[in-house]
């Protein structure tokens, strides 16, 4: 039976884009929270965001993929 994280990332797209929520805990298979999170995208642990508009801003699934799969997401 596959665990927490095993299932969401079968969940995440394969490709497009991807909210914050979707990536970050309590729903998300990274373990980190928000402030956590953008202090990683600052200092280049994760992978930097792609705004669409003013008040939306998603990152590339293929990199949220990667992340997981190169076992660094847990690294916070």
């Amino acid at each position: 039976m596959p665990n927490a994280i095993e299932r969401t990332f079968a969940e995440l797209p394969v490709t497009g884009f991807v909210r914050l929520p979707s990536i970050i805990r309590p729903l998300g298979p990274i373990p980190v929270g928000k402030s956590t999170w953008w202090a990683g995208v600052k200092d280049g642990r994760f992978p930097k965001p792609v705004k669409l508009g003013p008040r939306i801003t998603v990152w590339r699934a293929e990199d949220i993929r990667a992340l997981i799969a190169n076992g660094t997401a847990g690294d916070a």
